[in-house]
């Protein structure tokens, strides 16, 4: 049974305590038999007159028992449960729980829930009789299984639990004690009692989790030291002045935030959120510019060798004016390994995390798409430092987050996020478009070819974690489809799984206007730069999360000309088709991960599982109340008491997490 637990991530007694039913039913209504009526759920106690078996003519077992009390008898039947032969003998006493139907010309009470016992009375029923815990299960653990199991845990062992909650917290909240909490969640006498007992047990989830990211950041600003960076105004009002481009708001704001942290002798740790397309370069290119000018050096991480290559030329084009070494690193491209301590600018690859390479003067390190890296990977090249001195870190990420995330799971991190796009830009108008106006789609797309040049993106979906040869194989059959509809039109192809430099040719063919239509899978560089590109026609839009759609939707419009996104679909479900039509009014990316997130779940955000996204038991991230009331009782309890010397429970409960936290991440 451990074994088969484990796969429902049950490990200890605790985890045990904690698996919380995901639904009741209602076996609430107790009748004697002659009242029983077809269309309810009852409940019935009766003895036990006889089973017997037989089969239908197709087959089908049957098992048909009948049991009677002081005002007549009842039909029970089953299906395929053989063993109940042997488990339900004649004479016993058995409450049943269950609905009343029609079988035949009779009325019967179909598959019920049962307990055998020594007693009419039903106030010590688990299975029968009451509101009745249904849990997540898995192949061997049922639900009547784990409720035993819970029940022992309930009446033996939870009164012997301390509630680790500070008391002013519990009433400013209004929450339940933790041990009334767990009895009536599992066990409730009313449904209404069972919304008290999860907010408060949310409420747990949601505060130790925001309760650890302060821990982090509390300990990061107390254990570690960084190199303090300063730039005087004039040197980045000159580099601002090279532009070819005035910042935005948005990035003149992150700029300032982020010059302050780098000023600091505490590591920073700061995450720049922003579409793809919002700035987020130049802001870490200004940034790097200040730890070479410092006599430092810094470096940026990207998750594939296309971005890699596209951030050196951006970041090379930026600082080209100020004499700054820039310096590429990926594991195709042959460079040098070990850097002197004269300043400069290291960008690349997963290459940089080579035992062999050494930058001893490492002051920064830029990750851009963290969620793209394992915590490991993002803990060896932050280690790469010397003299007891941390770099600062700087996180860019296109991917939308939802304002609740952001302050749960990466609430160690200071945010900045641009939501202005560069001056110039369209809104790029998008369109929801069903199969029956697939041709007309494509006749228009061609026309737009035709008449304008446009270059176009096809985005095959992408289903799982990683590209599979049946995905290629879709995106191929894609490929050819595309070019018999295309005929005389260059497409070219774009997917995981060729090589670096097949995946860079494509690339520069597109980007050289050597291809009018590429086909692609999402799991390419979502931040790719081709100017040119003004259409991306997404299929099966229904299976992709509004943030990954906003995301995808920004590999277009990234000049001053027009741009559109059409996103097809063969549902037909109306609450699919209007969460899709969301982006043809909604054009910021947060507040369309938020939308998904209520609708779809945090698994959607990044399209996949994600390194460092919770997996919550009890709580919801949709749930902004709670998340806010927890954020804002977190924050104010480190802010008065960062070490939790008074709350000795509480400190145990968030101690060994952080601690582990801590020294991967």
């Amino acid at each position: 049974m451990a074994g088969r637990l484990k796969r429902l991530d049950i490990t200890t007694v605790e985890e045990l305590l904690y698996h919380i039913p995901f639904r009741y039913d209602d076996f609430t209504l107790i009748s004697p038999i002659a009242r029983v009526q077809p269309g309810e759920t009852v409940t019935v106690t009766g003895t036990v007159e006889n089973m017997k078996m037989y089969y239908t003519k197709t087959g089908k077992k049957i098992q048909e028992g009948h049991i009677t009390d002081s005002t007549g008898t009842l039909t029970i039947i089953w299906f395929n449960q053989v063993y109940l032969m042997k488990v339900i003998r004649p004479g016993a006493t058995i409450h049943v729980s269950g609905p009343i139907s029609w079988f035949g010309n009779k009325i019967v009470m179909n598959s019920p829930q049962y307990e055998i016992t020594s007693t009419h009375d039903t106030e010590t029923s688990l299975h029968t009789g009451r509101l009745v815990p249904i849990y997540p299960e898995t192949e061997g653990v049922s639900s009547k299984w784990l409720r035993s199991r819970i029940s022992f845990l309930i009446t033996y062992f939870v009164q012997k639990i301390q509630d680790f909650l500070p008391l002013n917290i519990r009433s400013k909240y209004d929450l339940m004690e933790l041990e009334a909490a767990l009895r009536v969640v599992h066990f409730p006498k009313t449904l209404k009692s069972v919304s008290c007992a999860k907010r408060r047990l949310a409420f747990d989830e949601l505060f130790l989790l925001q309760l650890r990211s302060f821990e982090q950041k509390h300990i990061r600003e107390t254990t570690q030291k960084a190199r303090r960076i300063f730039v005087p105004k004039r040197n980045i009002k000159t580099i601002l002045r090279s532009l070819p481009f005035l910042l935005t708001n948005d990035q003149n704001i992150a700029l300032t935030d982020l010059l302050a942290d780098l000023s600091r002798s505490v590591p920073t740790n700061r995450l720049l959120e922003g579409d793809v397309g919002s700035g987020k370069t130049v802001v870490a290119a200004l940034a790097m510019y200040a730890a070479f000018a410092n006599g430092y050096q810094a470096v940026l991480m990207a998750p594939t060798q296309i971005l890699a290559e596209q951030h050196f030329n951006t970041i090379q084009k930026i600082l080209s004016s100020f004499r700054v070494p820039v310096h590429l690193v990926t594991s195709s491209i042959k460079t040098i390994t070990k850097f002197n301590k004269q300043p400069s600018v290291v960008i690349g690859t997963h290459a940089l995390l080579s035992d062999t390479l050494q930058i001893p003067k490492l002051a920064l390190v830029v990750v851009d798409e963290q969620h793209r890296f394992v915590v490991e990977q993002r803990a060896k090249l932050t280690g790469n430092s010397s003299h007891g001195f941390v770099p600062h870190l700087l996180t860019m990420t296109a991917t939308p987050i939802p304002r609740t995330l952001a302050k749960t799971v990466f609430g160690n991190l200071d945010l900045s996020v641009l939501n202005e796009m560069p001056q110039g830009r369209k809104k790029i108008k998008t369109w929801v478009i069903p199969e029956e106006k697939r041709k007309k789609a494509y006749a228009w797309i061609r026309k737009q070819i035709t008449d304008t040049h446009a270059q176009v993106f096809i985005i095959c979906p992408l289903i799982n974690e990683s590209e599979t040869l049946t995905e290629v194989k879709a995106v191929n059959e894609e490929y050819k489809t595309i070019q018999l509809e295309f005929p005389n039109i260059t497409v070219g192809l774009l997917h995981g799984k060729m090589s670096s430099k097949e995946k860079t040719k494509a690339i520069e063919d597109f980007r050289n206007n050597r291809h009018s239509i590429l086909v692609a899978t999402p799991v390419v560089e979502v931040g790719i730069d081709i100017p040119n590109a003004t259409i991306i026609l997404i299929e099966a839009a229904d299976r992709f999360g509004l943030g990954q759609l906003h995301q995808l939707r920004g590999r277009v419009g990234r000049s001053t000309l027009q741009s559109y996104c059409l996103l097809f679909t063969q549902s037909e479900d109306e609450k699919a088709i209007k969460r899709l039509r969301s982006l043809e009014i909604i054009f910021d990316g947060p507040t369309l991960a938020e939308r998904d997130l209520v609708l779809r779940g945090p698994g959607e955000i990044f399209g996949v599982r994600q390194h460092g996204v919770p997996n919550l038991k009890i709580a919801a991230f949709s749930d902004i109340q709670t998340i806010s009331d927890t954020h804002a009782a977190a924050e104010k309890l480190m802010k008065e008491m960062p070490d939790l010397s008074v709350f000795p429970l509480l400190r145990e409960k968030v101690k060994n997490d952080t601690i582990e936290s801590v020294q991967s991440d």
